[in-house]
């Protein structure tokens, strides 16, 4: 196969070699493509024109190498619902960092691509639930306007993967502005090597943040930036009602974006303590816990940088948990602005934060469907409904009018700001669960279908309309899994 385009380096592998092990893809039997993003591979200045489909699917399966690869998986440690322990890339293999431009890389990863020295007992495979749900999520997440990894790719191997029973196996093509971790850093801490520590510092530094390079406070520099994208980026997910489902330190970017989407979902019907993740049985990671998980995080992150800086300890100490702190005050901020903006609210007033809270536990106690009111909120007509008639709801509704009606916003411009900030469609869990089961009969028009429609998340089409539907009571999804 010609290459496509493809510009790989790996600068990764400069870094100390306990970081990695060069590993190769597994072979694979029968590689078949079942989607391909043609505008993401149209962002990494790709061409696959006159490249076959069969030639594709070899690529992306990991059958086929270009002369220029050098793969290999990442080593990482992490604390997994809080427990801390050695991991690494179990199943995913770096085919390299792709050059888009001269300030501009990605990383293109393999998922499912076999065994590491990293698999624990695991096979190094995936099965093609898993995969199909990454990319159709991950996707959803980019439209929706969101910091996250995207998907390239999903093929079938041809293989049977054992889970609780057989499954088809499946391979996807991850990009990410790097992925580098929290629990890199605290692998790099484990090694005892101080020298591990600062060039990893210095490598991500250089990567991401070549800003900050020369500054004497680069450490601090660097957590505090850290800290402001962990903010921007839960409050995102709770805007449009995503529930992580496995914040564990080894899942969270230090470039900022969502990784891994194994047992996540969206809220339906809202609960602040929903979790769908089969695993989490204390609701550690429930929706509302979320921002408490991401300080929580940054600070076994700010413990990985204090052994570099001795010179004043324990004023270091004090200095780095005074940024740590600080994530509460920027988050309850960023919050605050983020559910105004949902009600069409600029100004900041005091009593809006119980204007938002009181319209919260009305939708809890109602078991109100998080995405679809607040789109019911930017129209009138839509406030005529059953749900909307009680007194409870009567009455927050015509506080929030009078509160509107305090701003210098026409009512057509607080709904426009609505619009643009409450998504009309979310890849809800029953939808996704219906193209699995679909996918698995080889039926992916529901793929393809979905996959067309969630590029425009924030447009109100009929083509749209039957997305926006709550599942049925024997359509609910109420465990989510990781597919490992």
């Amino acid at each position: 196969m010609k290459n496509p385009g493809f510009n790989f380096q790996s600068t990764y592998t400069e870094l100390p070699n306990i970081f990695f092990s060069k590993v190769k893809p597994s072979i694979v039997e029968k590689p078949n493509l079942i989607i391909f993003n043609q505008e993401l591979s149209d962002e990494l200045k790709l061409n696959f024109l006159g490249i076959n489909s069969q030639d594709k699917a070899s690529f992306f399966s990991g059958n086929l190498v270009l002369p220029n690869m050098k793969t290999f998986s990442q080593a990482y440690s992490g604390h997994q619902f809080g427990h801390f322990t050695n991991l690494g890339d179990g199943r995913a293999i770096m085919l390299g960092e792709h050059i888009i431009s001269n300030d501009k890389r990605v990383d293109i990863q393999l998922k499912g691509a076999g065994l590491t020295p990293y698999s624990r007992q695991g096979d190094g495979k995936a099965a093609l639930g898993p995969m199909l749900r990454e990319y159709i999520v991950s996707e959803a997440m980019h439209y929706l306007k969101i910091p996250t990894t995207r998907s390239l790719s999903v093929v079938k191997t041809g293989e049977k993967v054992y889970r609780e029973f057989p499954m088809e196996g499946a391979m996807l093509t991850r990009v990410a502005s790097s992925h580098i971790r929290v629990g890199t850093f605290q692998f790099a801490l484990i090694t005892q090597n101080l020298k591990n520590l600062e060039n990893l510092i210095n490598y991500t530094i250089n990567r991401h943040y070549p800003y900050i390079k020369n500054s004497k406070q680069k450490y601090f520099d660097l957590l505090k930036i850290l800290v402001k994208k962990q903010v921007e980026l839960i409050a995102h997910w709770m805007r449009v009602g995503f529930i992580h489902g496995v914040m564990n330190t080894d899942n969270m970017t230090l470039s900022g974006e969502t990784i891994d989407y194994g047992p996540c979902a969206f809220l339906d019907d809202y609960k602040g303590s929903k979790v769908f993740s089969s695993i989490d049985f204390q609701g550690r990671y429930s929706f509302e816990n979320q921002p408490l998980m991401a300080k929580w995080n940054l600070a076994r992150l700010a413990e990985t940088f204090l052994p570099l800086m001795q010179d004043d300890i324990d004023k270091n100490k004090k200095k780095a948990e005074k940024i740590i702190q600080s994530f509460s005050e920027l988050f309850n901020k960023k919050w605050l602005n983020m559910m105004r903006n949902k009600l069409g609210l600029l100004k900041e007033k005091k009593e809006d934060q119980k204007l938002i809270l009181d319209l919260l536990k009305l939708m809890e106690s109602n078991s109100d469907d998080y995405t679809n009111t607040f789109n019911d909120l930017s129209d009138f007509n839509n406030l005529n409904k059953t749900q909307y008639q009680s007194f409870n709801f009567k009455d927050w509704i015509a506080r929030w009018k009078k509160r509107r009606d305090e701003e210098n916003l026409s009512i057509e411009k607080s709904f426009l700001l609505m619009k643009k900030n409450n998504p009309y469609i979310i890849p809800r869990n029953h939808n996704i669960e219906m193209i699995i089961d679909e996918a698995n009969k080889d039926n992916f028009t529901p793929l393809y279908e979905m996959h067309k429609i969630l590029k425009n998340p924030y447009e109100r089409t009929e083509k749209a309309e039957k997305f926006t539907l709550q599942p049925r009571e024997n359509e609910k999804v109420l465990k989510t899994f990781c597919g490992t």
